[in-house]
C-alpha cells in the first residue's frame, strides 16, 4: 500500500515538535535565571507553560511558520524565527491579559523565555535542516524508483529528482519513450525501452514509477494502466504546468479526479477562523458606523442635501458585482464631474481615479485669491470615517475585514489578465496596498504586485499583521485620502 508524503503543517511535524521542545527549553531557562528554581515546580507556572505549548503550536499550524523550512537560508530563518517567536509571545500575552492572570506572572520570566526562544529555536531549526540533509544523503533510502521519460529530457529530470535529499526514493533505472543507444543516464542505467516497461516492473524490484511522458502517447498510458494493474504507485508529472507563484492539488469534482491550481488555498478551518472574525468585526464596525452616521449625517444634510449613505457597484471576488457602501464624502453630481477631471488623475491609465485636491468633496472649493478650501467631506475622509459602513457589506458576506480593494465597474473594464488576480479573494476595508503608502502609491501595477503578494502569501497570521499596521496608519492619518 502507498504511503502518501505528509501535507501542510503536517509535512513539518518534526520542526514542529523541535520548536515546541526549543520553547520549554527557553521557559525552564527563563525560570532558573528569573525564579532560581525550575518553574514547574510551581502549579501556576505549569499552567503557564500549557499555554505557552498550546499557543506556539496554534501559531505553528495556522500561521504555517514551517512552510518551506528546508529551502530557507540562513537569514530567512532567522527572519522567519524572530516573527513566530513575537507571535507567540504576542498571542500569549493578550491571552493572560484577556485572563486577567498576567499580574500573577513574572513579566520579566515571560520576555526571558521569548528571546531565548529566538536563540534556542533558530538554533535547533538550523541544526535539524542540516541533520536531515546529511541523513538524506548518507542513509540508504529503501524505496526504488523507476523514471520513464523522453532521451532530450532525461538528464535534467533525473538531475533534478537526485536533489531531492529529503526524498524516500533511490532511482534504480529510467525507461527511455524512444529508440537509443544510451545504456546509462546521469550514472542512471536504461533499464527497458517503453514497450518492455511492464514486463520489466513484474520482474523486478520496483516501488514506484515516475512518469514524464506526454499522455497522448498511447505506449505511456497502457504502461500507467498495467501499473496500476500490478498495483504498483505511478507519478506522473504534469507538463507545462511549472509557473511558480501557484498551488497545485488534486481533488474530486463530480466524482472525477482533477488537478486543481489556484495562487493559493485556504483549509475549511481556515476559512471558518476567517469568516468567525468578519462577523464579529462586523457586528462591532456596523455598531460605530451607526454612532458615525448619526454624528456626521446631518452636517452632510446641511451642506449637501441628499442621503447619508452612498452605494456604488464595485466588483468583488472573482468578478462578481456587488453594492458598496460608504458615508457620503462628495457632492452628488461627483460620477458626472469625474469624466471632466480624468486630465487630473495621479494614477497611470486611469486604472484608479486619485486626485491632489478634488473638488467634488462635500467643503472643497479653490477660493479666488487660490487658496484651497476644505470641509466636512475632507473630514470624514481624513479620518477614515467614510469606510465605517462597509462593514455592512462585511456582514453581508460581500467583503472581508482584510482583503484587496474592489475596483470600479469602469476601472474593472480595463483590466488586463494579469490584473484580475486582485479579485481571487474577497474583498477588504483595509489590505496590503493601504498599509504600504495607501495613496502615496500612484503605480497601479505596483497596487497589483501588492495584492498579488498578499493573496500568494495568506494566512491568518498575515491578517492580524495588516490589521494591527492599519491601525498606526489610522492614527497617523498617514496616505490618508
Amino acid at each position: 500500500m502507498y504511503k502518501r508524503n505528509a501535507q501542510g503543517w503536517s509535512k513539518h511535524f518534526d520542526f514542529i515538535l523541535a520548536d515546541e521542545i526549543s520553547l520549554q527549553i527557553a521557559f525552564i531557562l527563563a525560570g532558573l535565571i528569573r525564579l532560581h528554581s525550575l518553574s514547574y515546580t510551581s502549579p501556576l507556572y505549569r499552567s503557564l507553560a500549557f499555554v505557552l505549548a498550546l499557543v506556539d503550536a496554534l501559531v505553528l499550524v495556522l500561521h504555517n511558520s514551517m512552510h518551506n523550512v528546508m529551502s530557507r537560508g540562513y537569514y530567512v530563518e532567522l527572519a522567519e524565527t524572530v516573527k513566530h517567536c513575537f507571535l507567540v509571545f504576542a498571542f500569549s500575552t493578550v491571552f493572560l491579559f484577556a485572563a486577567q492572570a498576567g499580574v500573577a506572572y513574572s513579566r520579566i520570566l515571560l520576555f526571558l523565555t521569548f528571546l531565548l526562544h529566538i536563540v534556542i529555536g533558530y538554533g535547533i531549526r538550523i541544526l535539524w535542516k542540516n541533520f536531515v540533509r546529511t541523513r538524506g544523503r548518507e542513509t540508504e533510502k529503501k524505496n526504488s524508483m523507476l523514471v520513464v521519460t523522453a532521451p532530450d529530457t532525461a538528464e535534467e529530470i533525473l538531475t533534478r529528482l537526485a536533489e531531492d535529499s529529503v526524498s524516500d526514493y533511490t532511482i534504480t533505472g529510467v525507461v527511455l519513450t524512444e529508440p537509443t543507444n544510451l545504456e546509462q543516464v546521469a550514472g542512471v542505467p536504461v533499464v527497458s525501452n517503453l514497450e518492455g516497461a511492464a514486463g520489466y516492473i513484474v520482474r523486478e524490484w520496483v516501488d514506484a514509477v515516475y512518469v514524464d511522458a506526454p499522455l497522448s502517447d498511447e505506449r505511456v498510458v497502457k504502461l500507467m494502466d498495467d501499473c496500476a494493474l500490478m498495483a504498483v504507485p505511478t507519478h506522473y508529472h504534469v507538463r507545462n504546468m511549472s509557473r511558480g507563484g501557484v498551488k497545485r492539488f488534486s481533488e474530486k469534482i463530480g466524482g472525477t479526479t482533477v488537478l486543481t491550481t489556484s495562487i493559493n488555498y485556504a483549509t475549511p478551518l481556515q476559512t471558518l477562523m476567517k469568516r468567525a472574525f468578519d462577523i464579529a468585526a462586523g457586528l462591532a464596525g456596523s455598531l460605530i458606523a451607526l454612532i458615525v452616521m448619526a454624528i456626521v449625517g446631518p452636517i452632510i444634510k446641511r451642506e449637501s442635501p441628499g442621503p447619508i449613505l452612498f452605494k456604488q457597484e464595485r466588483i468583488g471576488q472573482n468578478g462578481k458585482h456587488f453594492k458598496m457602501y460608504k458615508i457620503r464624502s462628495m457632492y452628488m453630481d461627483a460620477e458626472e464631474r469625474k469624466k471632466d477631471l480624468m486630465e487630473q488623475n495621479r494614477v497611470k491609465d486611469g486604472m484608479m481615479f486619485k486626485l491632489d485636491f478634488d473638488p467634488r468633496i462635500i467643503g472643497n472649493k479653490i477660493l479666488p485669491d487660490g487658496t484651497k478650501k476644505t470641509g466636512i467631506g475632507d473630514l470624514i475622509r481624513r479620518f477614515s470615517l467614510d469606510e465605517w459602513p462597509q462593514f455592512f457589506n462585511v456582514l453581508q458576506g460581500n467583503m472581508s475585514v482584510v482583503g484587496t480593494r474592489p475596483p470600479t465597474v469602469d476601472e474593472w473594464d480595463k483590466y488586463e489578465y494579469h490584473h484580475r488576480a486582485r479579485l481571487a479573494t474577497k474583498p477588504g476595508i483595509t489590505g496590503m496596498w493601504q498599509v504600504s503608502g495607501r495613496s502615496a502609491i500612484t503605480d497601479f501595477e505596483e497596487v497589483v504586485r501588492l495584492d498579488t503578494e498578499y493573496i500568494s502569501n495568506w494566512s491568518i497570521g498575515l491578517d492580524l499583521r495588516i490589521l494591527f499596521k492599519t491601525i498606526g496608519v489610522l492614527f497617523s492619518r498617514k496616505g490618508a485620502m
